[in-house]
């Protein structure tokens, strides 16, 4: 199966898919759920005589999912109902003759009928019967081929997910650019507000009386200091990365991991901002950049 490499758009990690299929007598369904992984983590739970199969369906699996962890299980029973069931005499004659053998060695009470008839092999549903090589291949691969179902019911589900996702993350994504503005026009005032802060300081440390302003060791130092306190590329990054996390919103296939070291750049630049501030003002500017970006980054998880 090939991946619709995002032609859906972001994809949730989170999904349901399920499919019925049948041939040769035989009736099974197929179970697939996702939740949030690293990568791409299956773990399959088939009938017992199927485990062949596991390779050939996790290069399905893989075709149409990039993360996730994911729980796969098929089940199966004979398509004709319980009305056909056969008791294997064989295999009754053995579970009997083991128990009689168990109850000579130990004391134990004796089995119940319905116990016995629970053994594996006892009942013959024809799920596990003899079957030539054509009739197991037709089986095999109608059991992919629904496979294939439950998998395409997976994906869409994943995809209706994270629709709704998408316009979460292009929703923090724009308060991003908004406070990232308001940040850079507050740092337009930051070298006058480091000057009037030193002047103030000054005038504390000399009991109120006045600074020559004119002083070019005074003018050095607030130079220094405005430097250190610079922001704008900071700023030009963030930017930057609200164009990139743009571009990944539009883009095609999984880009939950992309999205997640984006969203890394974003907080290390938001870190920067706060320590940089100058103004009270630019301070709570990081600081509710900060608590948006975790807030996005949460989202990230989320997705493929």
């Amino acid at each position: 199966m090939a991946r619709a490499k995002g032609a859906d758009g972001v994809s949730s990690m989170t999904g349901f898919g399920r499919a019925d299929g049948a041939a040769a007598g035989l009736r099974w369904a197929w179970e697939i759920k996702s939740v949030n992984g690293r990568g791409l983590e299956p773990r399959f739970r088939l009938y017992s005589g199927f485990d062949h199969l596991e390779p050939r369906l996790r290069k399905l699996l893989g075709g149409a999912i990039a993360r996730g962890s994911v729980n796969v299980s098929l089940t199966m029973e004979k398509a004709y109902g319980a009305a056909a069931l056969e008791i294997n005499e064989d295999a009754l004659a053995a579970a009997i003759a083991a128990v009689g053998d168990i109850q000579r060695k130990i004391d134990a009470d004796k089995p119940r009928p319905e116990a016995i008839l629970a053994l594996r092999g006892v009942i013959d549903d024809g799920r596990d019967q003899v079957r030539s090589p054509e009739e197991r291949a037709e089986i095999d691969e109608a059991i992919c081929a629904s496979f294939t179902e439950a998998v395409a019911a997976l994906a869409a589900a994943r995809r209706e997910e994270g629709a709704a996702m998408a316009s979460a993350l292009a929703a923090h994504v724009g308060e991003i650019e908004r406070l990232t503005r308001a940040a850079r026009e507050d740092a337009a005032s930051g070298p006058e507000a480091i000057r009037t802060r030193i002047k103030e300081q000054l005038r504390d440390l000399l009991d109120g009386e006045s600074v020559d302003a004119s002083s070019d060791r005074l003018e050095q130092e607030i130079a220094l200091l405005a430097v250190k306190a610079d922001i704008r590329e900071e700023i030009d990054r963030l930017d930057a990365h609200v164009a990139s996390a743009r571009e990944l919103l539009a883009a095609r296939g999984p880009i939950g991991r992309k999205f997640d070291f984006l969203t890394q750049e974003f907080n290390r630049e938001a870190n920067t901002l706060c320590a940089k501030a100058a103004t009270s003002t630019l301070k709570q500017i990081g600081l509710a950049l900060k608590a948006v970006i975790d807030q996005l980054r949460e989202q990230v998880q989320n997705v493929e």
